[in-house]
């Protein structure tokens, strides 16, 4: 962890616990960001950043995929991070999920606003539009998805994965921008690294569903136990393998309309951030973990309230 000179001392389990305990208290008592961006393939930095400053952090759950870069725009303190590193040398089965949301609620990050490339399911949605998903589908099998665990269960609501005000919020920033941004759909996140076959790209299509991603499923589960508003602007780059002028889908061809999408996606969150209203209380997101725990408190190992103190310490 990042002890920033907290002298670590010696002893039991129960001595390391308080100690965790008091660090990430004061962790989070040094709240250097209320907005987090998660940029994806295409948006590897955060143009109009000032007081830029860079944090390592590490996490009980590992290091996350970056170090962070801190800063101030459109006169809010913002946490920025590139989901595959710098470079984009991680694939989405790779990434480490909760680390990154962890990270995020421990520089007092209250909301998320993600960017991710995706491929169309759906004629409407062309190559160079923005889609603010509402739901999910998921198919992925190789990831770590939840906080709980190791001495401690809990459930969280899901029904509404995404936070109706931080998807108001990326759907008028693009209407003030002037891109198309459709607010509503369902994202079909996919394990990969390889894109779909045809057979499934026509399954998914008929199940209704509008894009298909690889990373913001996990995002979006974690985010809700850290209690933190959380949404997606998805960037279409392609129609996936079902269109007929899409036999396959290429690197080369999603890379090219990247770059085009990247610009206006920096647009959009610059004027996202400047739309986020400070009050996020009426959002579920907020008391998401409030009556999640099922276990007795009791039972619950102490190294586990530990490393968890952070997100439901206030619940223990």
């Amino acid at each position: 962890m990042n002890l920033r000179g907290l002298p670590r001392p010696p002893g039991d389990i129960l001595t390391e616990a308080r100690f965790a305990h008091t660090f990430f208290r004061r962790e989070h008592a040094l709240a250097q960001a209320e907005i987090g961006i998660i940029g994806g393939s295409g948006l590897y930095n955060m143009p109009g950043l000032t007081d830029v400053h860079e944090e390592k952090i590490s996490t009980p759950f590992g290091d996350p995929s970056e170090t962070f870069v801190l800063g101030t725009l459109e006169g809010r303190k913002v946490a920025f991070l590139a989901r595959h590193g710098k470079g984009h040398r991680i694939l989405p089965t790779e990434l480490n999920f909760r680390a990154n949301i962890y990270a995020m609620k421990s520089l007092g990050v209250t909301s998320i606003l993600s960017v991710s490339a995706v491929g169309s399911l759906k004629e409407e949605h062309k190559p160079t539009d923005f889609v603010i998903p509402d739901q999910f589908i998921d198919r992925t099998f190789a990831r770590e998805s939840t906080f709980f665990g190791e001495g401690v269960v809990g459930h969280v609501a899901f029904g509404d994965p995404v936070c109706p005000i931080v998807a108001k919020v990326f759907a008028d920033a693009c209407a003030e921008v002037g891109v198309v941004g459709k607010l509503g759909g369902t994202y079909v996140c996919m394990e990969g690294p390889q894109f779909s076959t045809k057979a499934e790209s026509k399954l998914y299509r008929s199940w209704g569903a509008d894009i298909i991603g690889m990373t913001n499923l996990q995002e979006a589960k974690l985010a809700r136990e850290a209690e933190i508003s959380y949404a997606t602007l998805a960037m279409v780059t392609d129609y996936d393998c079902w269109h007929e002028s899409h036999d396959a889908v290429t690197v080369d061809q999603v890379i090219a309309v990247m770059h085009q999408n990247s610009e206006n996606a920096q647009k959009v969150v610059k004027a996202a951030v400047k739309l986020m209203p400070a009050d996020l209380s009426a959002s579920p997101a907020q008391t998401a973990a409030k009556f999640a725990i099922m276990t007795d408190r009791s039972v619950i190992p102490a190294e586990t309230k530990a490393k968890l103190e952070l997100l439901f310490g206030k619940y223990w």
